[in-house]
């Protein structure tokens, strides 16, 4: 018979792996991690009904807290745009007909400057987010983009004939201003077709949001995709060449 001392039954121990332990110890001792609501890339470019869950006409109310970083970007992000500009030959980029064709336009006049501008815009704008994430409303999902960013345009870095593909891509930063511009230029988040505001208020609401969604189809629904294909195929003819699974653009697809 069991000492009155012992218990009946031994108390049963649930076997925890040495991975499982360490993931513990990890989840004990690691830093707070940025917790954010999800739809906060919708919430923060567009006016979403709480209730319902539907996207409202307008653009989102100004945050006072986001106002200092939305200038920033929208007075730094000009000389990503003009330097872009310049490194095109617009006669040659406006005729082409083929996406293949972008690369006999890109004349890589002003890369030097371009590139050494984009990536020190990306470090500051990160360095902001890090030490004061109250500036955007997503801090984790914009500093996994900037760090992304920042490695894959080191890409053209190391292969100059890629370096169009910079350009092109960058080109984006056109719509990023103008969503930027949403918020910065109608700050009490009026509907871009209300009738009853001042005419030069509701005029310049307008062009912004017209602006916004042109760019908007016309680079990130029309240019990225395109460019994504290419990305295929010349990781198709690389492999058909030269037999070989591995190449640069077997990088570059996950990365777009």
């Amino acid at each position: 018979m069991p000492r009155s001392s012992e218990p009946a039954e031994k108390e049963k121990r649930v076997f925890r792996s040495p991975l499982a332990r360490f993931r513990a110890r990890r989840t004990n001792s690691a830093p707070p991690r940025y917790r954010q609501r999800k739809g906060t890339l919708l919430n923060e470019h567009f006016r979403v009904d709480p209730v319902q869950r539907v996207v409202l006409p307008g653009a989102p109310k100004q945050d006072a807290d986001l106002a200092a970083h939305d200038l920033f970007n929208l007075v730094v992000l000009i000389p990503v745009i003009i330097l872009n500009i310049m490194n095109w030959d617009w006669d040659k980029l406006l005729s082409t007909t083929s996406i293949r064709g972008i690369a006999d336009a890109w004349t890589d006049e002003w890369f030097l400057t371009f590139y050494f501008y984009a990536q020190s815009y990306f470090f500051a704008d990160l360095l902001w987010i890090v030490f004061e994430p109250s500036c955007v409303k997503s801090p984790a999902t914009i500093i996994q983009h900037h760090i992304t960013t920042t490695l894959y345009m080191l890409i053209p870095w190391f292969y100059p004939e890629l370096r169009f593909f910079m350009g092109a891509l960058m080109s984006v930063e056109v719509n990023t201003w103008f969503l930027i511009a949403r918020r910065v230029f109608n700050k009490q988040g009026f509907p871009c077709w209300t009738i009853d505001i001042p005419f030069f208020y509701s005029f310049r609401i307008k062009l912004i949001s017209i602006l916004f969604y042109l760019t908007w189809i016309t680079i990130r629904c029309t240019l990225y995709p395109w460019l994504l294909i290419d990305f295929m195929k010349r990781w198709y003819e690389g492999y058909q060449e030269n037999k070989e699974v591995f190449n640069i653009f077997l990088l570059i697809i996950p990365l777009h």
